[in-house]
C-alpha cells in the first residue's frame, strides 16, 4: 500500500503498474471514490488533463480530492472482489450505488389449488420469479396493463376461472365469463379436474412460450372453418390466434439469438443519470429494470462502476454477452474478472444495435418522466425554503434537507421516537433513524422531544450530517423543547419549526362542519402560520409528519411486544394475569418496579407466584 498527495508535481514513477484498486480522498480523510485497474500506473494517469499541468479531469475529484492510496493486489479477480468490499464499508458519496425503480410484476399460478387461477403479484427479486413450492411465476411484464391485457388475451386461448374461492365455492350457475367463452365454469361442475388440469398445463406452456403446437392448431381450425364458409367461426379461431401471439409478445420481446445477453441503455441529464436493463435468457427478455443514480464520471467511467454494481460479488447470474452503449474502462479487466466466456459487446448495427436503442429509449423515457417529478418536487422546495427564510434551491450548492421527529409512547411506558429525513423533497431512507428513549421516566412528550432532538443533532455535528430544517410534530410547547436541544447541541444553523392541527369550523352547503387545520410555528413564542388547504407546501409537511408517525408507530409496536414477552415468558402467568398486572401497574416496567407485597394484591397472584414475577423482571434482559 502507498499514499501520496495529488498535485502538480506527482511523480507517476511512484504508482505500481500492477493490478489494485485506488482511493480517492478528502482532506479529512473521507474516500471519496474507489476504482480498480489492471495496471494502477496507467489508470490514475487518466484522470489527469489533457493540458498536462496536473489538475484532475474530473469536477468532483478536482474540487474535493487531496489524496490517492493505491492497494496492490496479486490478481485483477482480487482487485474486483476488494473495490466491491471497499465499496461497501466506506460508501463512498461518488460511487455509484444502483437503486431499483420498483418491484417486479409477474403472474402467479397456485397448482395448490383445486382449480388454479393466475394472480397478478408483485415480486420484489429476480430469484421469486422461480419456482416456489407448488407456485410458478411468470414475468416479469412492463407494466399493470401490459399483464392485464396478457390475462385477457390468455383467457380467450385458455379460458380458466379468474375468480376468487369464495366465488367459486358458492355459485349454482356459470356466470357471464362462460357464456362469451372466457371461463370454463368448473364452479358448477362443467369441467372436471382432469379436464382443468390439461387446461392449465396448456396456460403454462403459452406463458413459458411454447405456442408451437396450439399456434398450428388454431391456425388449421381458423383454414379449416373458412374452406367449409363458416367464416364467423374462423374469425373466432383467428380472433384467438391474434390473443395467443399477443401474449407471448408482451411475456417477454423475442430475440433472433438464443444467448444469454444483458443489455444495458444510458441516459443522463446533468449528474442525474438511468440505466435500463434488457436481460434476454434463451433468446426471451426475462427482465427489464431501471436503475437511477447521482454521478459526475464520463460515460465510460460510469459505465465501469455500473458493471461492478450490478455484477461484482456474486449478486446476480452473470450472461455471456453484455451490450454496452460504449467500452467502459478497464473492460478488458471485466472479461477477465467476470468470467472468460463473458464479452462486452458495443454494437454499431444489427439485432444486437437494435436491442440497444430499446434499452437506451427506455432510459431516456423514464428520465424524463423523473426530471418532470423533479421539476415539481424544486417548486415545492422553493416555497418550503421561503417560508423558514432559507436559500433557495437554487441558490444552494446541495439539496434541502428535511428532518422529522416523532415521539410514541404507550401509557407512558417504553418510549420511542423516529426521525425521518427528505432530501431535494424525496424520501431518504439511509437518513432515518429509530430512537429509544433513555434519559425520561413516564410520559413527557416534552422532555423526550428534548432527549431525540438533541442526541440526533449532536451526531449530524459529529458526522458532519445535519440537516437544513428539522419539523417537529407538536405544537408551540415541542418546539420550545427543540430549540432548547438545538441550544444544548451548539447546531445553531439548523431551523426548526413545529407542525400542529387545529380544529376550526366551516360551513358546506349550509351545514356547520368541524375541519382540521394545519399550522406552522416557527417560533415558540410568535404566532402559527395557518396553510391553505390544497398549498404544495401543506401537503408536503403532512407527507413528511406522516411518514415519521408511520415509522415511530411501526418501531414502537416492535418494541412493544418484544417486552410484553417477558410476562408471557412466566410461568404461571397466563393472558387474564397479564392483563390484570399491566391494568394494575400501567406497564411491564411498573410490574417490575412492584414489590412482592403489591403483587400479591393482584386477585390470582400468589406469593410464590409474585417472588417469581418479581425475580423475573428484575433479571437484566439479554
Amino acid at each position: 500500500m502507498s499514499d501520496f498527495v495529488w498535485s502538480r508535481a506527482l511523480d507517476m514513477g511512484t504508482v505500481p503498474d500492477r493490478p489494485g484498486v485506488y482511493l480517492f480522498r478528502s482532506a479529512g480523510g473521507k474516500v471519496l471514490y474507489v476504482g480498480k485497474a489492471r495496471k494502477l500506473r496507467a489508470r490514475l494517469t487518466t484522470y489527469r488533463t489533457p493540458g498536462g499541468d496536473g489538475r484532475l479531469g474530473i469536477r468532483f475529484l478536482e474540487r474535493e480530492a487531496e489524496a490517492v492510496e493505491t492497494i496492490v493486489t496479486r490478481t485483477e479477480q482480487e482487485a474486483l472482489l476488494l473495490e466491491d468490499t471497499l465499496i461497501k464499508r466506506f460508501k463512498p458519496p461518488y460511487n455509484v450505488r444502483l437503486k431499483d425503480d420498483k418491484s417486479f410484476l409477474m403472474l402467479r399460478l397456485d397448482l395448490d389449488e383445486r382449480f388454479p387461477r393466475l394472480k397478478f403479484v408483485r415480486a420484489h427479486r429476480p430469484q421469486e420469479g422461480k419456482k416456489k413450492g407448488r407456485s410458478r411465476f411468470f414475468g416479469p411484464f412492463a407494466s399493470a396493463r401490459s399483464v392485464r391485457q396478457t390475462l385477457s388475451d390468455l383467457h380467450r386461448v385458455v379460458p380458466l376461472r379468474d375468480c376468487t374461492d369464495s366465488v367459486l365455492n358458492h355459485r349454482s350457475r356459470p356466470c357471464l365469463k362462460h357464456q362469451i367463452g372466457l371461463c370454463a365454469a368448473p364452479c358448477v361442475g362443467l369441467v372436471d379436474e382432469t379436464e382443468y388440469g390439461e387446461l392449465v398445463e396448456r396456460a403454462q406452456r403459452i406463458l413459458a412460450g411454447d405456442i408451437v403446437e396450439l399456434e398450428t392448431d388454431l391456425d388449421e381450425r381458423m383454414r379449416t372453418a373458412a374452406d367449409k364458409l363458416d367464416f364467423e367461426l374462423a374469425a373466432v379461431w383467428r380472433d384467438r390466434l391474434k390473443a395467443l401471439r399477443r401474449t407471448v409478445e408482451r411475456q417477454g420481446v423475442q430475440a433472433g439469438q438464443k444467448i444469454d445477453r444483458d443489455v444495458l441503455g444510458l441516459a443522463r441529464v446533468g449528474d442525474r443519470a438511468l440505466v435500463h436493463r434488457l436481460a434476454f435468457r434463451d433468446g426471451r427478455l426475462s427482465e427489464s429494470r431501471t436503475h437511477a443514480f447521482r454521478s459526475d464520471l464520463p460515460d465510460e467511467e460510469l459505465l465501469h462502476n455500473v458493471v461492478t454494481a450490478l455484477y461484482g460479488g456474486g449478486r446476480r447470474e452473470v450472461p455471456k454477452e453484455l451490450v454496452l452503449p460504449c467500452s467502459p474502462a478497464e473492460g478488458e479487466l471485466f472479461e477477465h474478472a467476470l468470467g472468460k466466456d463473458v464479452q462486452l459487446v458495443v454494437p454499431r448495427a444489427g439485432e444486437r444495435k437494435r436491442m440497444l436503442d430499446l434499452a437506451g429509449e427506455n432510459a431516456r423515457s423514464e428520465l424524463a418522466r423523473r426530471e418532470a417529478a423533479r421539476g415539481e418536487d424544486e417548486v415545492v422546495m422553493e416555497s418550503v425554503a421561503k417560508l423558514v427564510d432559507l436559500p433557495s434551491p437554487a441558490e444552494r450548492e446541495a439539496p434541502l434537507v428535511v428532518d422529522c421527529f416523532d415521539v410514541s409512547n404507550m401509557q407512558g411506558a417504553h418510549v420511542v421516537a423516529s426521525r425521518v429525513r427528505f432530501r431535494a423533497g424525496i424520501s431518504d431512507r439511509a437518513g432515518y433513524r429509530r430512537f429509544r428513549v433513555r434519559t425520561v421516566d413516564g410520559q413527557d412528550d416534552f422532555a423526550s422531544m428534548h432527549e431525540v432532538v438533541l442526541r440526533s443533532l449532536r451526531r449530524g455535528l459529529a458526522e458532519d450530517d445535519l440537516p437544513d430544517l428539522v419539523v417537529i410534530d407538536g405544537g408551540a410547547a415541542q418546539l420550545q423543547k427543540a430549540w432548547q436541544a438545538r441550544e444544548d447541541a451548539g447546531a445553531w444553523d439548523v431551523v426548526i419549526v413545529s407542525l400542529a392541527k387545529a380544529r376550526s369550523e366551516r360551513r358546506v352547503k349550509g351545514q356547520r362542519k368541524e375541519a382540521s387545520e394545519e399550522r406552522v410555528y416557527l417560533s415558540p413564542d410568535g404566532a402559527p402560520l395557518e396553510l391553505p388547504r390544497h398549498s404544495a407546501v401543506r401537503h408536503f409537511f403532512e407527507r413528511v409528519r406522516d411518514e415519521a408517525h408511520r415509522f415511530a408507530i411501526t418501531y414502537h409496536r416492535k418494541e412493544r411486544g418484544r417486552i410484553q414477552s417477558r410476562l408471557d415468558a412466566i410461568p404461571g402467568v397466563g393472558p387474564a394475569k397479564r392483563r390484570a398486572l399491566l391494568t394494575r401497574f400501567g406497564s411491564v416496567v411498573g410490574v417490575g418496579a412492584a414489590s412482592v407485597e403489591e403483587l400479591v394484591r393482584i386477585p390470582g397472584i400468589s406469593p410464590e407466584l409474585a417472588r417469581t414475577i418479581a425475580e423475573h423482571l428484575r433479571k437484566p434482559e439479554v
